[in-house]
């Protein structure tokens, strides 16, 4: 089952609706449910970072063939694994002449210009030390980091693959089989993974998170997950620097959270939700104002995520919606409703400790394609506060 077929109903919950596009996101924040938003030090990784605005650079460290199908010409590959086991001794050449293109300091300087102020970067369990048929993409790391630091932006590490894939999907660098929690050996082997990680990395100064894993699915047993969660953050404590946030995914059960990892025994943990209205049967069937209804009610799911659990942040969402939403409406109307539909979901993401766009470039554009949106006019020009 791939991606788009599973997210269900495991997207559910809900948000307020913008009525109007304000300047500069200065938004207004709902005071009896929403956390509070203050500057706090620790999360974001310094005492002056309020929230993260930012956007995840998805299709370069960790490929999708959606995102970029040229990379993939001439092979069936349905995944990085795969395309890296056809290509043989030319994927190097190909995966590196990739990235040193698709991502550049202009791409860093333009996120800074537009005023967000973070990246989210999915890396691979292969970045560091990568077994065959990987290709290992360290130095791109280094130069995100690098990028970040000259443009005052910050960098939330993103474990996006882990052994034996958390959720079978291609994005996790194999799809099939979720094999992840069957065997022990993947979850010690994450967990070494992402000390390599805090030891690398943990005290770089543009470095304000690192995510233990991203999506794992709902099939990971909750009881093996949670045991993973607090292994990971003992050895990430001993050697990242404390202002660095331990992030993890929801693993699209929003209320499993309560009592876990609290605080004063547990410090700067935020816990990461992603929300698309796209994916499964329920969202194909809504027209433009149930979608947009449905997005004004998630807010109440973020509000409680964060009164009962712990500071969360929208790690990923776009302007994807299906093409029902859209039948029989004008051109003007179709670009109305995808602004309401942003501002709808940048009003209520405000109220959270922030955001991550999926994702800044694609190979085409569209709307998961954040530069794109914004030209269109669909996003504003700036995010500064």
């Amino acid at each position: 089952m791939d991606r788009r077929k599973f997210l269900k109903n495991a997207l559910g919950g809900t948000l307020a609706m913008a009525t109007a596009r304000m300047s500069g996101l200065a938004f207004a924040q709902d005071a009896t449910n929403a956390a509070p938003v203050e500057k706090t030090a620790g999360v974001g990784g310094t005492s002056d970072f309020s929230k993260f605005r930012g956007v995840n650079l998805g299709g370069w460290l960790v490929l999708e063939s959606w995102m970029v199908p040229d990379l993939y010409r001439g092979t069936d590959a349905p995944d990085e694994y795969s395309l890296c086991l056809a290509l043989g001794n030319k994927a190097k050449s190909r995966l590196d002449r990739h990235r040193d293109t698709f991502i550049t300091a202009a791409d860093f300087r333009w996120i800074k210009d537009c005023g967000l102020n973070a990246v989210r970067l999915p890396v691979g369990y292969w970045a560091l030390e990568a077994p065959k048929p990987y290709v290992e993409n360290a130095r791109f790391i280094d130069f995100a980091l690098e990028q970040c630091s000259q443009n005052g932006l910050k960098l939330l590490l993103d474990l996006h693959g882990a052994p034996g894939s958390q959720n079978g999907w291609d994005h996790s660098g194999r799809s099939g089989p979720i094999d992840w929690p069957k065997d022990p050996h993947n979850i010690q082997e994450t967990l070494r993974i992402l000390e390599s990680f805090g030891q690398k990395y943990g005290h770089h100064p543009a470095l304000c998170g690192i995510e233990l894993l991203n999506e794992p699915r709902d099939v990971v047993p909750l009881e093996i997950l949670q045991q993973f969660y607090l292994d990971a953050y003992a050895r990430l404590r001993k050697t990242v620097d404390p202002q660095v946030a331990i992030v993890f995914h929801d693993s699209f059960r929003p209320f499993a959270w309560e009592k876990f990892m609290q605080a004063p025994a547990f410090d700067n943990v935020i816990l990461d939700t992603h929300l698309y209205q796209c994916f499964n049967e329920k969202d194909k069937v809504r027209t433009a104002r149930e979608q947009l209804e449905f997005a004004l009610n998630r807010k109440e799911t973020l509000d409680r995520m964060q009164r009962e659990e712990l500071p969360t942040i929208v790690g990923e969402w776009s302007l994807s919606l299906p093409d029902r939403a859209m039948r029989g409406l004008s051109p003007l109307q179709v670009t109305s409703v995808t602004r309401a539909y942003a501002d709808t979901q940048l009003l209520n993401y405000e109220g959270t400790h922030g955001w991550f766009f999926w994702s800044y470039k694609l190979a085409a554009p569209s709307e998961w394609h954040f530069r794109h949106c914004v030209e269109c006019g669909w996003l504003p020009e700036n995010f500064s506060a």
